[in-house]
């Protein structure tokens, strides 16, 4: 193992009760913004109140909603209009979306959003029943810095205003750098000072640790939480991955680089900030080990052990591939009378819904003598494993280092010897000569951000906030018109799964309020995307996309009966469109 940063970073809180907190500075009245939950900034503002300093202390972190949540009245609100900034440096939605669920929390309350300047301030007018008309303005704390893909990115910052100082001493209206910014920015500097190995993979795992207080609020509104943990792990994730397409010269979108395993795990902590970043060997292969399950009723992700005996009693002919890591890769085909279908889950494995409803699915068409089917129910099982181990310390954190596999890259883009995970769909395709593959998926549960890089996740934007369960169809450019009937019958037998299209509605109306309009076609409430694409070796490619990283419990058990009905609705569909062109 090669340590590369092994540091403790003062807790910013804590140093501002040092300078503050004494009897020398009563009298001032001091704002600061901060990463910190409410019930720590309460108990700092106590402290500096005994010493005659008039403090308030709010979240550098989604300040609007904190205020919400924290100072503003929302008793008889008849109606509320916020003016969002609009910067120069950012999208022209970044506030609109960092206002979110702010739509879904003020339910029954009239909202309008209106584009404002770039001030970084929300200004909010309150109307009450009563007739009263207050205003508010919302600091938006930020700054330009620069990335490590030398861009400049419009951030979230600590903040600290002081005034009344004693003597005639200046205000102060400044940035503050927080501990959690001094965390991410350190480790940035590292690894991109690191000597790294000219070719890829440039290590087994790069390890980042980190230990921080912080935020993390639920929020009454489906599965929402406001995590400035969570949010450290994806923007460490992310912007390290950033990097190494960068050094190995592929564009941002490029899901082929195999940098290695990118594991930050951050969690919570008390006092000083510590981060430690390793480089390490995978060592012996380890899945965490979780309680059987009823898979009709699994109320969380099972095992993978469970998953392979659920599989290994199937009919049909069984195959496997192999991991980087060395855990196998299972899949079975039965051959039948009907066109042949592949279906996998589990590509990005911390979208855990999908493994249990294709297993669901794939029980009930195998029921069926003429089913002609491959499937493999988890393609990235080191991804799962990961994904596992991460959950016992932040259970309900979409987790994206467990998204690609432990090279580093999409699978689907693993396409040089030696094959890996990959090589297991190849062999199901080989086996089947499916012209249909249905390729299960989940996305983020609540919103995905990257504060420290500018808010929005990078290349992902359309998926930062949770819209519903959604299809995407990719085909060949000469199966156009099948694509679109497919697609059309699978939403229509997905009309019959009880609560999803009230689910869909609900989550497509807020997100479209935050998100500023819905860029994809809905049918049968079911958003869709259907595009021409030939890069996937099927004419046919279903995608689906359900918000379950990550969930438990009946939000779970709906999640996998979706994902069910949608296998068994688009066999079924496939077979009689097939049945017709034959």
């Amino acid at each position: 193992m090669t340590t590369l940063l092994d540091e403790r970073i003062p807790r910013t809180l804590d140093t501002l009760l040092r300078e503050w907190a004494r009897n020398d500075h009563r009298g001032v009245t001091l704002e600061a913004w901060l990463f910190e939950d409410e019930a720590a900034r309460r108990a700092a503002e106590a402290v500096l109140s005994e010493v005659g300093v008039r403090a308030r202390l709010r979240s550098a972190y989604k300040p609007l909603v904190h205020t919400f949540l924290e100072e503003i009245d929302t008793a008889d609100l008849k109606r509320i209009t916020v003016r969002y900034p609009v910067h120069e440096e950012a999208d022209r939605l970044r506030f609109l979306s960092e206002a979110y669920p702010l739509a879904a929390l003020l339910d029954g309350i009239e909202l309008l959003f209106e584009p404002g300047a770039a001030d970084l301030t929300y200004l909010v007018t309150l109307e009450y029943t009563s007739g009263v008309v207050a205003e508010h303005v919302v600091f938006a704390p930020n700054r330009l810095r620069p990335n490590h893909l030398d861009e400049v990115d419009l951030t979230p910052t600590g903040w600290l205003k002081v005034t009344g100082r004693p003597d005639e001493a200046s205000d102060l209206d400044e940035p503050l750098e927080t501990e959690i910014e001094q965390v991410f920015h350190k480790v940035m500097a590292v690894v991109a000072a690191h000597e790294w190995p000219e070719a890829e993979p440039y290590a087994e795992t790069l390890a980042i640790d980190v230990t921080i207080p912080g935020i993390e609020r639920p929020l009454d509104y489906g599965d929402e939480v406001m995590s400035t943990r969570e949010a450290l792990h994806e923007d460490f994730y992310f912007s390290v991955l950033e990097f190494f397409k960068r050094k190995s010269g592929r564009p941002p979108e490029d899901r082929s680089v195999q940098p290695g395993q990118i594991v930050p795990d951050i969690r919570a902590g008390e006092g000083d900030a510590h981060v430690r970043v390793t480089l390490r060997s995978f060592g012996t292969p380890q899945d965490p080990v979780k309680p059987e399950q009823d898979i009709e009723t699994a109320d969380a992700a099972p095992d993978l052990a469970q998953i392979h005996r659920e599989l290994a009693v199937l009919p049909g002919e069984t195959f496997e591939g192999i991991s980087r890591e060395g855990r196998s890769v299972r899949g079975i085909y039965r051959a039948g009378s009907r066109p042949a279908v592949l279906v996998t889950s589990g590509q990005h494995a911390n979208e855990t819904s999908a493994p249990v409803g294709t297993l669901r699915a794939v029980r009930r068409l195998l029921a069926n003598p003429d089913t002609n089917i491959a499937y493999i129910p988890v393609e990235n099982p080191d991804g799962y494993a990961l994904h596992g181990r991460l959950c016992e310390g932040n259970p309900r954190h979409m987790h994206h280092a467990a998204r690609y596999t432990s090279l580093g890259n999409d699978l689907e883009y693993g396409r040089s010897e030696p094959l890996y995970e990959i090589g297991a769909r190849n062999q199901a395709l080989k086996m089947s000569g499916a012209q249909l593959h249905l390729n299960f998926h989940g996305y983020p549960a609540h919103e995905w951000t990257r504060p420290f890089t500018g808010y929005l996740p990078r290349g992902f934007e359309l998926w930062t906030i949770p819209k519903g369960f959604f299809l995407i169809m990719r085909h060949h450019p000469s199966w156009g018109q099948t694509a679109r009937t497919l697609i059309e019958a699978v939403t229509t037998g997905l009309s019959a799964v009880p609560g999803l299209a009230e689910f869909n509605r609900r989550q497509i109306e807020i997100c479209s309020i935050h998100s500023g309009g819905t860029p994809y076609e809905i049918i049968s409430d079911v958003p869709c995307l259907i595009t021409a694409d030939e890069r996937h070796p099927s004419p046919l490619t279903l995608i689906t996309e359900f918000p379950d990283e990550t969930i438990y419990g009946e939000a779970y058990r709906f999640a996998h009966t979706v994902q069910m009905a949608t296998v068994i609705a688009a066999e079924e569909a496939f077979a009689s469109i097939m049945a017709r062109v034959s």
